[in-house]
């Protein structure tokens, strides 16, 4: 498969996830708790989503595989963008305030996406 396809389906795949945990993170931490775990949720639930689209649509080949290894790679993948993320939430929140912290959240999540598809396309999949 083309760059090209897999930037387009990855993108596609990533506008699904971003609106649920975009959408969770804002509800969350409007009303419920800090941004920083409201972060984390909707990443999380963002994630489970992802991993399995991703996996069997836009990474699919004969040379990739969804599987035991490829979720133990998106997991140390996963943590170590959403530490990154969440790290930049919560700057952002303590330098500027919630609302800042809320408008730019996209510019943190386009910033871990974009290193995101290119593990996943380059390790995350990959068969052994």
């Amino acid at each position: 498969m083309t760059l090209r396809r897999h930037a387009a389906f990855y993108a596609v795949v990533g506008g699904l996830q971003w609106l649920l945990e975009y959408a969770l993170m804002l509800t969350l931490s409007q009303w419920v708790m800090p941004v920083e775990p409201a972060n984390v949720i909707g990443r999380l639930c963002g994630a489970v989503l992802g991993f399995w689209l991703n996996g069997k649509w836009t990474f699919a080949a004969d040379d990739t595989h969804v599987g035991r290894h490829a979720a133990l790679r998106f997991i140390v993948m996963w943590v170590a963008l959403t530490a990154l993320n969440t790290g930049i939430v919560a700057h952002l929140d303590d330098a500027f305030g919630l609302r800042t912290a809320q408008l730019l959240k996209p510019a943190a999540d386009m910033l871990t996406g974009g290193i995101g598809f290119l593990l996943s396309r380059h390790w995350v999949y990959r068969k052994r």
